[in-house]
């Protein structure tokens, strides 16, 4: 994983590097479209503020569980007995990323939504409640971790989410053979090169016009930078878009040539 530092050079590069946020001189009517439709718009669900009141009581949790960390490491810590408000501190999702995959399922309405990665649940909350006729499977390589997750949805009420726990490399194909096609998939885990790519040609495989992939943390490390370039490059990849911290491909055949837009969010 890259350092702090290095992180933070690159965070600046790429506010030099993006298009304005308000849609200033984009010239593809898709990608206006989902700046003014989605990237802009204000969230007012009301479930929100459950969501955020689980968050919050999370971030407080002192309690400790056993965590076998499956993919490629923390900042935080090595240890396998780890707070759940270390976890949640760590690895959820800002307020401000977790409304954004909230806004993209309301505005694209997928069906079936796949998350890899459920943490303590809040993303899968609201991937969710964005579309409670959608089905979410979110998957999560803890037990421990799971279970708190299951208690978030309780809590929360939402009852279109299955969790599949253990490796990804067993519970997605048993996923995908399940299903026709992929409407989004969140791709939050085991954030290395060869994993990554591995992903993501199993989703493209099951992907339509329609369907949405959305990669966490794609200038985290010097091997997700290259897995992100690999997958711009792939031949069934028309549309990516670089929010940084996330990034959105869009698998739109119509489109003949492809474009890669780097925006300010």
């Amino acid at each position: 994983m890259y350092s702090s530092l290095t992180l933070l050079k690159k965070y600046f590069q790429y506010l030099f590097n993006a298009s304005n946020g308000k849609g200033h001189g984009v010239h593809s009517p898709f990608v206006y479209t989902f700046i003014k439709e989605v990237l802009n718009k204000k969230v007012n669900h009301p479930i929100i503020t459950s969501i955020e009141a689980c968050r919050s009581q999370l971030l407080k949790d002192a309690e400790c569980i056993q965590v076998w960390d499956r993919g490629a490491g923390s900042r935080q810590t090595e240890s396998t007995q780890r707070s759940i408000r270390s976890i949640a501190k760590a690895a959820l999702k800002p307020k401000k990323y977790s409304q954004l995959l909230h806004k993209i399922v309301a505005y694209y309405q997928p069906t079936q939504i796949v998350e890899m990665g459920t943490s303590l649940g809040i993303t899968t909350c609201y991937l969710a409640a964005a579309n409670k006729q959608a089905n979410v499977v979110t998957m999560e390589g803890a037990p421990s971790v799971a279970a708190i997750a299951k208690k978030t949805f309780s809590t929360i009420g939402l009852n279109n989410i299955e969790i599949k726990e253990g490796d990804f490399e067993a519970t997605l194909p048993q996923y995908l053979s399940s299903i026709k096609t992929v409407g989004l998939a969140y791709v939050d885990g085991n954030h290395r090169y060869t994993p990554t790519i591995q992903y993501f040609e199993s989703l493209v495989k099951q992907s339509d016009d329609s369907t949405i992939l959305i990669f966490d943390d794609i200038h985290w490390s010097a091997e997700m930078e290259r897995a992100w370039d690999e997958i711009k490059n792939h031949h069934a990849v028309t549309l990516t878009i670089d929010l940084f911290f996330i990034g959105l491909v869009f698998i739109r055949k119509a489109q003949k040539e492809k474009e890669h837009f780097i925006i300010r969010y």
